[in-house]
């Protein structure tokens, strides 16, 4: 078949398919060699694959709570994305050490337990533990809470999005001593 007749061929078949599907394509008129003019058509043997952009897979989100250091480093993927500081339980109101994926996110939480605190932007991973905002920023870096991990509203506000992106599927919470 001859690229005229090959091309012929495609418009009439974009044409078929404008029909169907209620749209214009190249006027409602048969092909005819003035559409044709200028316009190149490769064989069938010539033909090339258009590369199609695969969706993004999710991935995999680590947040590492350090409590010796009051620090949360997080990957996103094998990358090392961000480093900030926390608070976390203060005397007698320890925070449990271990690793869980997040279970729930609430962008506005406020506490039921402690006087209706404000908890905004919180990952909650275990038993009500949560990784959460805290307007206490300047306690940042030390143990103030109840026990949950605080971070700084941006940087809460960050790690929620990480996680709401990606998946609490996806999503590994670890706190080591």
């Amino acid at each position: 078949m001859d690229t005229t007749a090959l091309a012929r061929k495609v418009l009439r078949g974009w044409q078929s398919a404008a029909l169907v599907f209620g749209i214009g394509v190249l006027g409602a008129g048969s092909a005819s060699a003035e559409l044709l003019d200028g316009v190149k058509v490769a064989s069938l043997e010539q033909a090339q694959p258009i590369p199609v952009e695969e969706e993004q897979q999710p991935l995999q989100v680590v947040a590492r709570v350090d409590l010796s250091d009051q620090t949360m480093t997080v990957y996103v993927g094998e990358k090392l994305s961000y480093v900030f500081p926390v608070s976390s339980g203060r005397r007698g109101y320890g925070t449990p050490t271990g690793r869980w994926n997040a279970e729930w996110l609430s962008p506005n939480h406020r506490s039921r337990k402690y006087d209706n605190a404000p908890m905004p932007w919180s990952v909650f991973f275990y038993r009500g533990y949560a990784v959460h905002g805290t307007t206490a920023v300047r306690n940042l870096g030390r143990p103030a809470s109840h026990g949950c991990i605080r971070l700084a509203p941006e940087n809460a506000k960050i790690f929620f999005k990480l996680v709401q992106a990606n998946g609490k599927e996806n999503t590994l919470v670890s706190i080591v001593r």
